[in-house]
């Protein structure tokens, strides 16, 4: 009997992740059937043989060649009409599968849901249950690509009410991109798409997938579905935090390379602080104004301060300001590493721009 979801997972050196994983995909009640495709990409621990032993289909690349390579070879064995991705430390609820196969209308090419984060107890779990980095990209990005309007987006979601923020994430909607670790589409708007980009080693490669599926798939509707949900497991590290967003930022230079009409992912707070602390070098009573700074760009830790949720939460402006220095240090690198990349065509940059509501002024 042929299979309705092919569920794809990506590793290198995540045995004990795939285990986990395995394990809870075989746990999925409800009526999909499931292909599950296992592509081990290069480890030198014993991922293909585990991935065997809970019967999957394993692919195995000899060398290590990144995560939109190991998804296009997930997506070349998949045979079911949909192909579901997970990440080798996610951890899928019962009724994932379920959820992610009855949002499917026919005006709707992929399918993501909720990724709930999680690690051993501590200040970074707590950090990232309030600051969680796996939510999909919001519809509101295609309005225009303007640089002050995207600056407008990154304040107000900054300066959002908890309440708010909380009321949205629990909200099933069309969005602008799906994220990596739970996301699904239908298997030929992934073929028409092109597959993956394997330029993109890690970071932003289901963003330049979801916009090339707006502009020329049809059907090209993205959906989250919140009740799709997964957990995943972090590295309990602030180090780790950090080596994810500098990543994350040498993805956006590659994007930003790759479709030359985007605004460059760049975060203002770095550089106003940096301003800040060099002006009261010149002015020493700016210095603890400048030191306070983080607490008035990134607010939400004074809110959790305020709601009852601990001191610590006072920390969260300080290592939000770290990211975002991380990730402009690594789209600064991306943008010399991937300064010979050949943009999209000109025909595709005027695509992009009407899918954003019109061309930049």
């Amino acid at each position: 009997m042929s299979a309705d979801v092919s569920v794809v997972i990506c590793s290198l050196n995540g045995v004990a992740g795939v285990h986990r994983c395995l394990h809870k995909l075989h746990e999925q009640h409800g009526s999909p059937r499931l292909e599950i495709i296992v592509v081990d990409d290069g480890s030198s621990d014993n991922t293909s043989q585990v991935a065997a032993e809970h019967r999957a289909t394993v692919i195995r690349h000899a060398s290590n060649r990144g995560i939109a390579a190991a998804r296009n070879s997930g997506l070349a064995a998949a045979t079911a009409p949909i192909v579901a991705y997970l990440d080798d430390d996610c951890e899928p609820a019962s009724d994932w599968a379920e959820h992610l196969l009855a949002s499917y209308r026919d005006d709707v090419a992929g399918v993501g849901g909720a990724i709930e984060p999680c690690a051993p107890d501590g200040y970074v779990e707590h950090y990232l249950a309030r600051h969680n980095p796996l939510r999909p990209l919001e519809l509101n990005l295609a309005r225009s690509n303007r640089l002050l309007y995207r600056l407008h987006l990154y304040l107000q979601r900054q300066w959002q009410a908890p309440s708010e923020d909380a009321a949205i994430a629990d909200v099933q909607r069309e969005v602008y991109s799906l994220v990596g670790a739970n996301m699904s589409f239908r298997r030929q708007v992934l073929l028409e798409a092109g597959g993956f980009d394997e330029r993109f080693r890690f970071g932003a490669e289901e963003v330049d997938l979801c916009m090339r599926i707006r502009r020329s798939c049809d059907p090209a509707r993205l959906i989250y579905v919140p009740d799709a949900r997964i957990k995943h497991h972090f590295k309990p590290s602030l180090h780790d935090v950090l080596r994810r967003s500098h990543a994350y930022g040498r993805g956006s230079a590659r994007l930003y390379r790759k479709w030359p009409g985007l605004p460059p992912t760049v975060f203002p707070g770095p550089f106003i602080v940096t301003a800040s602390l060099a002006a009261s070098v010149a002015y020493p009573p700016l210095t603890f104004g400048a030191l306070a700074l983080p607490l008035l760009l990134y607010p939400q830790g004074v809110r959790g301060l305020m709601s009852g949720k601990g001191l610590r939460c006072l920390l969260d402006g300080y290592v939000r300001l770290a990211q975002e220095t991380c990730e402009d240090v690594g789209f600064a690198k991306g943008l010399w590493l991937f300064r010979h990349l050949v943009p999209e065509p000109a025909d595709s940059a005027r695509a992009l721009a009407a899918v954003s509501g019109g061309p930049d002024e």
